[in-house]
């Protein structure tokens, strides 16, 4: 047991600061914000099972520790709980890593629509810091955004070249779009303009075990009422249509694209391809847990706010990563279904 505890100790020192190791050479540690989240707990733990150091920076505010609870042992993990911008460490972490996955932000458009002044403030504020502290020892950096860039484009499939139609500023739906559009414009500037290597990934609707539908994530919502045999509430007519990617799908996405040096300056969709209209997903979700709930509709105004805009389609081309890294997410969805219901 001493020696164990030894190296547990020895291991601990390296991550938190690489020449600060006695014996062999450590690993630089691979640096996730956010990493007490759903889909950051996730690439932590595939990170930590490839013999990666890992270190997570999460101020816990919508992600959980519980989320880490089966690696929080692991010797080769570290977890500061701050914000990004309270890190006193960080531009230590950032300069001593060997690569750097952002994943803090704002989730789920409920808690998007009723603090659009937080989403705003925390999503540049914070990321501007960490690409700050990237830059000065050109640490590689993945940022993950999201589909709701697209904004009001009516095509049938979303290609990462496209042109974005972002809704008013009255309405603060569309805040965390303009907030997520503005961090990719302020990575790709830190790569042109101080060769920082960056890595943008668009991610679509990413679901699985440990997503909470407390943010109006709604296949967990589904879900959690199915189990209970409680109504189902489809906002608006229930016809909009998604695509829901597999969040271990997801992860192996993020972590070929960490590898592949041609990824560099580039932007990526993330998701699956298989599309359902919300309402039909809500059918499959009563049909796969064999349940007896009922399906509601529910006016947007009546579960968001008056004048509530949504995207009717949201289906992405990942051809580009395809074509890059080898990889199309494919989990069927009643099988995500399934995997998530019974976390």
């Amino acid at each position: 047991m001493k020696n164990v505890d030894q190296e547990r100790g020895r291991l601990a020192r390296a991550i938190k600061d690489p020449k600060h190791a006695g014996g062999p050479p450590a690993l630089r540690p691979v640096l996730v914000t956010g990493g007490a989240g759903f889909i950051g707990s996730h690439l932590v733990e595939r990170l930590l099972k490839e013999g990666k150091n890992v270190v997570v920076i999460d101020d816990l505010s919508t992600g959980s520790l519980d989320n880490l609870r089966a690696v929080r042992k692991n010797p080769r993990l570290r977890i500061i709980e701050s914000k990004i911008s309270g890190c006193k460490e960080l531009p230590k972490l950032a300069a001593n890593s060997e690569f750097i996955f952002h994943l803090a932000a704002t989730v789920g458009v409920e808690l998007v629509v009723k603090s659009a002044l937080h989403v705003l403030e925390s999503s540049f504020h914070e990321t501007e810091i960490l690409l700050r502290a990237a830059a000065k020892s050109s640490t590689p950096l993945l940022l993950t955004s999201t589909s709701e860039v697209y904004g009001k484009s009516a095509k049938a499939e979303f290609s990462e070249d496209d042109d974005l139609l972002i809704g008013p500023p009255g309405q603060s739906r569309w805040s965390y779009a303009s907030a997520k559009l503005t961090d990719e414009f302020l990575a790709l500037a830190y790569a042109r303009e101080k060769n920082l290597p960056v890595i943008i990934a668009r991610l679509f609707n990413t679901v699985g075990p440990r997503q909470t539908g407390r943010y109006g994530m709604v296949l967990p919502r589904f879900i959690a009422a199915a189990k209970k045999n409680e109504p189902l509430q489809v906002f608006g007519d229930g016809n909009q249509s998604r695509c829901f990617g597999f969040v271990h799908d997801v992860v192996e996405a993020l972590v070929r694209l960490q590898n592949c040096g041609k990824a560099r300056g580039e932007i990526f969709n993330i998701g699956g391809t298989e599309e359902v209209s919300i309402l039909e997903l809500a059918k499959l979700v009563v049909k796969t847990l064999d349940s007896k709930s009922k399906i509601k509709l529910i006016p947007y105004d009546k579960a968001y706010a008056p004048g509530f805009d949504d995207m009717r389609r949201r289906k992405p081309l990942v051809k580009k990563l395809e074509r890059f890294v080898k990889f199309k997410p494919q989990t069927p969805l009643r099988e995500i279904i399934r995997l998530t219901a019974n976390q």
